[in-house]
């Protein structure tokens, strides 16, 4: 247990100080693009937002971890975002994002030439057909994610020499069709991965409609996939800062994540259970005294899972939601979304899981 906890340790540091350079880094950049695209037409960055297991503080991966950050995208002036929603907690994701152009004639007279897309001569508007939204990052008035990453890739390259980074940083852009993914190289060869998604916030809650899609299966590029990656990474935060010194809830987390996901079961099950049981479980109950319960525990858990072919989604209609975690309405009265569907309708599915455990 000590030399376990020694290794956590030592990962938790590396993590914390990468997050840190991460995090400066991309800052750095998205200020560079705010003060170029301040009077254009092009989606506005908002701040990024660290997420994923990197961020929970409880990566398996180590030094090959990925740091992921979630950029925000609002409408410029002119346009709106609206929403096209498929059903909650639907498979393959549904979800559209509708550009529409808005009317600036009675808004925004203190601003000199201000275009109305709606209401300027066309040729007025061909002339500055490069300020548009719906014609540099839309395909048929939705916006399109793999142009939206294809445009910000190029910003990047573009920016990279203003960067104070770029003098101890060897940058190079990985090929991606919905996110820009960036390999950072120091000077010594270690290497730093970052991977940059984009995300529409629904409404004022902390579910995102995201870039990235989640389905192995193909996806159009303007069908985007609901995220709850900033509603989990607001609840390990809210655990972190209520937790005594000494807690072993990320260090359960993690070995599971680590070494157990060979038996078959995904890094998102384990992060599942967890989070469950961390919403039952007083955080005074996670000391390091308490590992092997609360391990044994964490087992348990997922065998009742599986013998019920139930493992509830942490969001969907999860009465014991912490308040600082915003959902939509649709979520809070939503039937609970069951992860091991899959288990249901297929009897050898379900015969292999209980063979992975009874062998974990």
């Amino acid at each position: 247990t000590r030399i376990f906890a020694k290794r956590i340790w030592r990962s938790g540091k590396s993590m914390a100080y990468r997050r840190q350079v991460v995090e400066e880094l991309v800052g750095d950049l998205l200020a560079v693009f705010q003060e170029r695209l301040s009077n254009r037409f092009f989606p506005v960055l908002q701040p990024a937002i660290g997420v994923g297991s990197t961020f929970e503080g409880w990566s398996p991966c180590g030094d090959d971890a990925v740091y992921p950050l979630l950029v925000p995208l609002k409408p410029p002036r002119g346009h709106a975002f609206h929403l096209e929603l498929g059903t909650a907690g639907q498979t393959p994701a549904k979800n559209c994002i509708r550009v529409e152009q808005e009317c600036t004639c009675t808004r925004d007279q203190h601003v000199e030439n201000m275009l109305c897309f709606l209401h300027h001569p066309d040729e007025v508007l061909w002339r500055n057909q490069d300020s548009s939204l719906l014609g540099t990052v839309c395909t048929d008035s939705y916006l399109d994610a793999q142009k939206i990453a294809c445009w910000f890739q190029n910003l990047v390259i573009s920016a990279w020499g203003e960067m104070i980074q770029s003098h101890h940083y060897r940058m190079k852009v990985l090929p991606s069709s919905r996110s820009c993914k960036l390999q950072l190289t120091s000077a010594s060869g270690r290497s730093l991965l970052v991977e940059i998604v984009f995300g529409v916030q629904q409404g004022d809650s902390d579910i995102f409609l995201s870039s990235q899609a989640t389905e192995t299966i193909f996806a159009p590029s303007t069908t985007w996939s609901e995220t709850y990656a900033v509603a989990e990474v607001k609840f390990f935060r809210r655990m972190a800062r209520q937790a005594p010194h000494g807690t072993i809830y990320l260090s359960c987390l993690q070995l599971c994540a680590g070494i157990l996901v060979s038996a078959g079961f995904s890094s998102y099950t384990w992060k599942t259970v967890v989070m469950h049981l961390l919403n039952t479980i007083p955080l005074s109950s996670w000391s390091r005294w308490d590992f092997m319960m609360r391990m044994q525990d964490i087992m348990w858990y997922l065998h009742g899972c599986l013998e019920e072919k139930r493992l509830d989604h942490f969001f969907f209609g999860n009465e014991n939601m912490p308040e600082d975690i915003v959902l939509p309405a649709a979520f809070q009265a939503a039937e609970p979304v069951n992860l091991f569907q899959c288990l249901v309708h297929d009897p050898a599915a379900h015969a292999k899981a209980l063979r992975e455990f009874e062998e974990l």
